[in-house]
């Protein structure tokens, strides 16, 4: 095998000591290598952990496009052994605690080369530079349609959700609920001024994401775009959907809460993509809200098409009564919020609801 030779490869060039044009083409030769990679990470995942063709077809499509651009003088260009940034690294680089993190990586590291081929290729080839400002616009939107996806997979999946409370020991019990398998957790807190509530809100974001568990930011769209939220959850009181949706996008969750039928039949059409459904028993934590009952969890059974979680005094006292009325996914405040063994609590709610019937079809 050849090495690397700076006059072999400025005669191959045919620019004999223009050493801008050697650093021109080793600048395309690893940024070309470093888009390819990361679209090649989340095709891997869109092939094998969703089986989406079509997705997997259009990345593929994007690999293969810059693959055309990737020519035998500019690999020649390469120099390896004398790059001066293959020994430098960050701790982040070593970690990566979920999944979405893994695919949020590889989707800033594309769009990043992507921008650096495009500003470089413009004095390589113009048609070059103008492909690849066309390949990171795909990225981006294809960015977002993933991480919505992975979203809405993980909230078909979730059963149990935790509802903060006001607490002093707060976080450390989020964790625990967390440890105990709670996949998703809103953070609700009405006094706290904004300023501590986004601190909190954030520390939250980060705790639930190590766990790999989503996240939602009651009432505040705002809050929840400045923590990194996976969503937002709205009250009958808060901002519309639409929206909503508006300042978020199609890739976060928005949820809303229901007391009744025609409360349901709204966000279904509104496009929320989940829906809180209560309160199925009275709560200090919905003061003057008089119980839904089982009946209305009977409705929402027959008519919800989008995940739905039984709210409202539910405990594992009261579990089996919930599930029995046709509920297949729950959330709770109280239950653990106010226990000394959150872990454990949240282990015997899952163990209940595993049990339960098999989820619908249309909400996988």
């Amino acid at each position: 095998m050849q090495t690397f030779s700076p006059d072999r490869a400025r005669d191959r060039l045919g620019v004999e000591g223009d050493l801008d044009r050697l650093a021109l083409y080793r600048i395309l030769d690893a940024n070309l290598d470093r888009a390819r990679e990361g679209l090649r990470i989340i095709e891997e995942w869109c092939r094998f952990g969703l089986n989406d063709s079509a997705l997997t077809e259009q990345l593929k499509q994007l690999r293969q496009l810059l693959a055309a651009w990737h020519t035998p003088e500019i690999r020649l260009a390469r120099d390896t052994p004398g790059d001066a940034g293959t020994h430098l690294t960050h701790p982040q680089e070593a970690e990566r605690t979920s999944l979405t993190q893994v695919l949020q990586v590889n989707f800033s590291r594309t769009q990043e080369a992507l921008r650096v081929l495009e500003e470089y290729g413009k004095l390589h080839d113009r048609q070059m530079a103008a492909a690849c400002k066309q390949m990171r616009y795909r990225v981006y939107d294809l960015d977002s349609q993933l991480l919505g996806h992975q979203r809405r997979q993980q909230l078909a999946r979730s059963r149990l959700y935790l509802v903060t409370s006001p607490s002093e020991q707060l976080l450390p019990t989020v964790e625990a609920a967390l440890q105990g398998g709670t996949s998703l957790v809103q953070y609700r807190e009405k006094a706290a001024d904004d300023c501590e509530r986004l601190a909190v809100a954030q520390q939250m974001s980060a705790l639930c994401h190590r766990y790999g568990a989503l996240f939602i930011v009651n009432d505040r769209v705002d809050l929840a775009l400045a923590a990194n939220a996976d969503g937002v959850h709205l009250g009958q009181q808060d901002l519309p959907v639409a929206a909503a949706r508006q300042l978020l996008g199609f890739d976060r969750l928005i949820g809303r809460s229901t007391t009744n039928p025609e409360e349901l039949q709204r966000a279904l059409a509104e496009g929320a993509d989940y829906i809180g459904v209560g309160p199925v028993y009275e709560t200090p934590t919905k003061p003057g809200k008089s119980a839904a009952g089982a009946e209305y969890l009977r409705y929402a059974r027959e008519h919800a098409t989008v995940p739905w979680f039984a709210i409202g005094g539910i405990d594992a006292d009261n579990l089996a009564a919930v599930l029995e009325a046709g509920a297949e996914r729950v959330a709770v405040v109280r239950a653990l919020m106010q226990t000394d063994q959150p872990v454990s609590v949240a282990q015997s709610l899952i163990r209940q609801l595993s049990q339960a019937q098999t989820i619908r079809p249309h909400e996988q």
